[in-house]
Formats: C-alpha cells, structure tokens, sequence
C-alpha cells in the first residue's frame, strides 16, 4: 500500500505543479504472496524472509528468482519455488563450469576465420549472433524475464545437451593437434566470455567468480565488461537452416536409442548402429553431407533413402524420419569406447581405434620430449 499510494501521490503531484511525471523511467512491480497466492503474515508463517534464502542458497538463487519472475504481476515465493530456480541455477553453473574445465586445455589461440572452422561450430558461433541482438532489447526492455529464459535454453538446450555433448569426443579422444579440437576450445572460449557477460547482471557472483578463475591475470571484474559486439560474418541463415534439419533428425535417434537402453537392449549409445530412413531426398542430401554417427553419438549409422518399415521408430512432430535400432558390430575402443572392427589395426596400441591410436602416439612423443627437456634441465 505505501508502494502504490506513493507513486499515485507522486505521479498527480508532480503533474500539477509541473506538468510531467516525476520521474523519466520507471520500474513497479507487484506484492510478494507465498505459493499460494496468499499475503505473507508473520501469524502466519508463511513469510519468505530474503536473508534466510540467502543463507541457505545464496544471492544469486534470490536474484535469478526476481529475474525471472514477471514483476508486472504480484510475486509468488515458497521453498518449492525457490527448490525450482535451484535447479534451474545448477543447470547454468555446470555449464559454466564444464566450459572453464575445458578451457584449461585452451593456448589462447585466436578464433579462425568462420569458413575455416567445421559446420557445428559455426552454428555456435551463428546462435551467439542471433543471442546479442535478443539478449541486448531484453535489457534495454527491463525484460530479465526474457533475458533469464534466453540464456537458460542456450546453455541447457544448445550448449549441455546438443554443441558439448557432440563435440566431448573430439576435445576428449582426438589427437592433440586436431584442427577440429582446437577449434572447438576456440568457440568455447568465445562462448564462455559471452555467457559470463551476458549473464553477470542477473548471476552477479557466479559471474564474477568465473570471469576470475578465467582470467586472473587480467585486472578488472567482470562487471566492468560491456557486451562485446558480435561480427557479422557470424551470421549464416542457410547454414542454420540445415542444421535444424540436421537436429531434428538427431531428435529422432535420439528418441529411438532411449527406447533400447529402457528395454535394456543396449547400455550407451555408443553400442548402436542405427539405420535411419529419409523419405524427403533434399533432406537425406543434407544428413550425408555430415557425420551423423557423431552427431547421434553412435558408433555407426547407415543412411538410406525411403519411409522405412512400418515398425520402425519416429516422432509425429519430425516427419519423414524413421530409424530402425541395430547393434554396432566390432569391439569396444579402451580410449574412446567406440564399437569399431578396426580395433587394434595398429600394433603398437592393440586396444583402441586408429584415431585413438594417433592420438597416443602424439601424447606419448610430446611427453617424451618433456621428460628429455626436464633431464638436460
């Protein structure tokens, strides 16, 4: 009531005496109810007091939970609601955290020009382009709503369960030198200062604590940085295009795999071989254009042309699409866990693929060549 009646009083005041609102911007929001849409009364004890949730779960749980409420409307908070945006906060911290793992085996090198990186990091690179824009009229909005769900369904959505997924092999398993692998770290690291930035308003501590674990010989905080702007080479509508053809496929896989491994027919996915069917030939053009066993992480995957047999597995909302489960044939790879008949085709490294088998050879003459250079010293 104190809230309202001010700002009434202040707003008819104001316009009498000098024919303007009082103020030039202006943000209100609404009450604070517990869960059930009641008022908090002491009697009660339905209170949600901001210093117990602080101590128990930090700011950034408070702060992510007034970010993404919509404060034109009167706010609803209870442990219930809070234990959500908990969830929904360790869902960003992991991946922020996932990225600054990683990036531990970044050298700084710079980002390659976008026609000299591989497809699935220029369609990063082509999200995080469309992103500025959305994310940049959100906060000129006071929209912190639509900048919350933003982030959360990039990190979660195309970051945790789509780009990292993927490519954990490649920066995992491929020989130190990959040109794949460097330019995955290089679009991380790009995507982990973006992110930070982009989220340190709302996730003020999380934020500054990653940007400082990251850079601690740089001088600053986080909170000094503005938006970097995004060049626009980054854009590539035809490619994004493809790639939603190319995801939704994947979906139907994916979808597919989860069936085996719930009948137990198979453990991890890497133990199928599935073989897709695609009616529309535009569409088969674009999935053998990549390599869908990556992307699907399957150990194999034979692309064939046609609706497939009537038993075979789909979803309504990707049509088209069939896949029919199979086993991938061969043994499983000591490094990579890949089902492959080439294991062991190279004799010095009797348990693993031969990419895995390059990629020790690497590991093993650079470590040579440590110990050497820490002997003559």
């Amino acid at each position: 009531d104190q809230h309202r009646g001010w700002f009434h009083s202040s707003l008819i005041e104001s316009c009498g005496t000098r024919g303007r609102a009082p103020f030039d911007v202006v943000l209100t929001h609404g009450f604070c109810l517990d869960e059930n849409g009641e008022k908090m009364s002491k009697s009660r004890g339905n209170v949600t007091a901001p210093q117990d949730v602080i101590a128990g779960s930090g700011a950034d749980i408070l702060r992510l939970w007034v970010a993404a409420s919509n404060y034109s409307d009167d706010l609803r908070i209870g442990k219930d609601i809070l234990k959500n945006f908990s969830e929904m906060y360790r869902k960003l911290r992991n991946t922020i955290r996932w990225m600054l793992g990683t990036l531990a085996h970044h050298d700084g090198s710079p980002l390659p020009p976008p026609g000299e990186l591989p497809e699935l990091e220029r369609v990063i690179l082509h999200r995080l382009a469309e992103l500025d824009g959305e994310i940049r009229r959100a906060y000129a909005e006071f929209d912190y709503a639509r900048v919350v769900s933003l982030l959360s369904t990039f990190m979660t959505g195309d970051l945790s369960a789509f780009y990292f997924d993927i490519r954990k092999d490649v920066l995992y398993c491929d020989p130190i030198s990959s040109r794949t692998r460097l330019a995955a770290l290089a679009v991380i690291e790009e995507t982990f200062r973006r992110v930070v930035t982009w989220i340190a308003p709302i996730l003020s501590f999380t934020a500054e604590e990653a940007w400082l674990e990251h850079y601690p010989s740089e001088d600053g905080s986080v909170h000094l940085e503005v938006f970097p702007e995004l060049p626009a080479s980054w854009r590539d509508e035809a490619l994004a295009r493809r790639w939603s053809a190319i995801r939704n496929a994947r979906r139907v896989v994916t979808g597919a795999l989860e069936i085996e491994r719930a009948a137990k027919r198979i453990g991890a996915s890497l133990e199928a071989a599935p073989v897709v069917y695609v009616a529309d030939p535009e569409t088969l053009a674009i999935l053998r254009a990549v390599d869908m066993a990556e992307i699907c992480i399957t150990s194999g995957l034979d692309l064939r042309e046609g609706e497939g047999p009537a038993d075979a597995f789909r979803l309504d909302e990707v049509k088209g699409i069939a896949v029919v489960p199979a086993r991938a044939e061969g043994r499983k790879c000591a490094r990579s866990w890949k089902i492959s008949t080439e294991i062991g085709a190279d004799p010095a490294y009797p348990d693993v693929t031969p990419r895995d088998a390059a990629a020790l050879r690497e590991w093993d003459a650079a470590h040579s060549i440590a110990l050497a250079a820490r002997g003559a010293a």
